[in-house]
């Protein structure tokens, strides 16, 4: 079986049904990480899972997309969509960068569902106990405080019983959620296929404090185009960069981190803040230094 290598080790530990029931969507080395609800549905047909028990079962292979040169410690996470798909997230370090630039596996998952179209989570499922960073960034998402959180030998919670007193978008009069489909309508003109992608990335983010909308799109050495939209917060300091957008929707595609060849950032003209220092900063410390900032 072609499998992606890191999976390896997680999937040969998986109990047999399970193991028989994921390998037809495992053994190309592109898998997703992601199931749809058609394959959960087909998945637990054959374990006799259901959908709290298979999220946890999948966690090991979450957690084996893991990328953690500073802490080795592995972080996996699933979330499950209204939709019925399942997407795995996974921790992200990036050594030679600040610490503010790391991922965490709830954001992963969280942005992986975004990126891919999901509107609204139903739960998030994950190895170890939420941070209060993490904490914060669910709260702006679109189910708000009624997400579900499950975590090993504890009963299901919700986001709300997590953050007590929470602080968030309706605090300061803000309608428009993450996961809320949006078009800012920004256009550039004899843009290469690179920055048309991140000028999408760009319209589609999420900025209602500061209005500085940013997208980023990388392109790896195998010629792998993925794109990661600017996700902003309440409390500001829990916002996701677009280019960690980007980056997790290439790790999660199976791309390796450290071959990133070019990549674009695409910002609105006038805006408040600007992602183009940090974002340079982080590509040069896993090796890309070829970067282009388009204001639109």
């Amino acid at each position: 079986m072609f499998m992606h290598a890191r999976f390896h080790t997680a999937f040969a530990a998986l109990p047999e049904n399970l193991s028989s029931a994921l390998e037809p969507f495992l053994r190309h080395d592109d898998f997703p990480a992601m199931l749809t609800a058609a394959d959960v549905a087909q998945v637990k047909q054959a374990t006799g899972l259901d959908d709290d028990a298979l999220a946890f079962a999948l966690l090991p292979l979450a957690a084996a997309c893991s990328v953690t040169p500073i802490s080795h410690f592995h972080v996996g996470a699933i979330a499950r969509g209204t939709s019925g798909n399942l997407y795995f997230g996974a921790n992200m370090e990036f050594a030679g960068a600040p610490m503010q630039q790391t991922v965490h596996a709830e954001q992963s998952a969280v942005t992986h569902a975004w990126l891919r179209g999901e509107t609204r989570l139903a739960s998030i499922t994950v190895n170890y106990t939420p941070c209060g960073h993490c904490r914060q960034f669910m709260n702006e998402l679109t189910s708000g405080t009624e997400l579900d959180i499950h975590l090993p030998d504890r009963d299901v919670a919700t986001l709300g019983d997590y953050l007590p007193h929470s602080f968030g978008p309706k605090d300061l009069d803000i309608t428009t959620l993450l996961m809320d489909k949006v078009d800012h309508g920004y256009q550039l003109d004899n843009a290469d296929a690179l920055t048309l992608l991140a000028l999408d990335a760009c319209n589609q983010s999420h900025a209602p404090y500061s209005k500085s909308y940013s997208g980023v799109a990388l392109e790896t050495h195998s010629g792998k185009q993925f794109a990661g939209r600017y996700a902003e917060n309440a409390a500001f300091n829990p916002s996701l960069p677009p280019l960690q957008a980007a980056l997790i929707l290439l790790n999660m595609s199976g791309e390796d981190c450290l071959k990133v060849r070019r990549a674009v950032l695409v910002e609105n003209t006038g805006a408040l803040l600007t992602q183009d220092d940090a974002t340079r900063a982080t590509l040069k410390a896993i090796g890309c230094e070829e970067v282009k900032t388009v204001t639109c």
